[in-house]
């Protein structure tokens, strides 16, 4: 039996919660022990009642929940709480270990078991516990909601004793999961939808949500054997950069998506590509917080440049809790239940996707990807 413990998010902004009543069961009936911090799920519209009901336990003290807990379920990297997990207990959840080197070397420290939710291997018996794309379907859909409420036109194609008004023209840059989310939302509003995207492989994808798809010739193979896109040569950008500048004058609205996992999001949008949109047309950029797709992009603002809204899109998901959370309760019990698959197991580290997950274990850093970034740059 384990004491999962589910501890409040204290992330600024952050409203989801790691785990739902109606999964409190599940756990339980692997006899394990549920304890929730109070006030945990009153954001995501989950009051303490609803968990106790369910089974759980309300723990009222923060640093008691931490002192009791085998395993921790969490959203947000545990940055403000690294220091009050038990000493070789196990952490769940989003860790963005790159970004956050001085909690890796606290989790060594404290010898704890960490499995990011980012690293979770992009295989077919992984899906399940995919919360990447579960989170970026929740990005995707709020993104053209985003573009509706700054956008000073309406959407659809409207006949009436007035006349005729145009649809609104979207262009989504990145076909990912998030893209064809934005993609299937603009379309279900009535726009007139284009995509671009540098995999030539997702072309048949664009076109069968009924959007128009950018065509460029591509000689490079700009995608990963894990479905993510590649870092791009200077000749291609020059040839993006020409493509894009002649659709910018003729969109209303621009969704940008595209990151590389791991590395700085690629610059599409250029200043000089903004000064071609027309006053009053709306960018929401989706890779504001891995340093954004257009060049003025404020992380978290949203500003006017030029006579174009930008807005700088963060944490999306936090916006739409109630289903946000649902989505990544699930992913992370899913994960749980395979690393767990009943009350006397332990993970089997030789799994694909125990072995991708897993970021720190026994005092050191054991995935290799993550390992060799941190000692690059001299932060292990």
């Amino acid at each position: 039996m384990a004491r999962i413990a589910v501890p409040k998010e204290t992330s600024a902004g952050e409203t989801r919660v790691a785990l739902i009543p109606s999964l409190v069961p599940l756990l339980i009936k692997d006899k394990h022990d549920i304890l929730i911090e109070h006030g945990a799920g009153l954001a995501a519209s989950h009051p303490d009642e609803a968990y106790v009901k369910a089974g759980a336990r309300i723990v009222t003290d923060a640093a008691v929940l931490y002192n009791e807990a085998d395993i921790v379920f969490k959203v947000q990297p545990p940055k403000h709480d690294a220091d009050r997990l038990r000493e070789g207990s196990t952490y769940i959840g989003f860790f963005a270990p790159l970004s956050n080197p001085d909690l890796v070397q606290i989790f060594l420290q404290r010898k704890i078991t960490a499995f990011s939710m980012e690293y979770i291997p992009r295989i077919t018996r992984a899906q399940s516990m995919d919360a990447l794309s579960s989170m970026a379907t929740v990005a995707g859909y709020k993104s053209v909601l985003l573009a509706t409420e700054k956008l000073g036109k309406m959407f659809p194609l409207l006949m009436t004793a007035a006349g005729t008004v145009p649809p609104a023209t979207v262009l989504v840059l990145g076909a990912g999961v998030a893209g064809l989310q934005a993609i299937a939302t603009a379309k279900r509003l009535g726009a007139k939808v284009e995509a671009f995207d540098v995999r030539a492989a997702v072309k048949e994808q664009v076109k069968s949500l009924g959007a128009a798809f950018l065509e460029m010739e591509i000689t490079e193979n700009l995608e990963t054997a894990g479905g993510y896109a590649k870092e791009q040569s200077a000749e291609f950008l020059k040839r993006q950069k020409e493509v894009l500048s002649a659709r910018m004058p003729k969109v209303d609205v621009a969704i940008s998506t595209a990151q590389v996992f791991g590395k700085k999001a690629p610059i599409l949008i250029t200043e000089e590509m903004v000064k071609l949109m027309r006053p009053g047309s709306v960018i929401v950029d989706l890779a504001a917080e891995h340093g954004g797709n257009c060049e003025l992009t404020e992380p978290g603002k949203t500003v006017v440049k030029h006579g174009v809204i930008i807005i700088g899109a963060v944490n999306l998901p936090a916006t739409i809790p109630v289903d946000a959370s649902l989505m990544y309760a699930k992913n992370v019990s899913n994960l749980f239940k395979h690393l767990y698959p009943n009350a006397g197991a332990t993970p089997d580290f030789a799994d694909e996707i125990a072995k991708g997950a897993c970021i720190t274990r026994n005092g050191e850093v054991v995935n290799e990807a993550v390992k060799n970034a941190l000692q690059g740059g001299s932060r292990l």
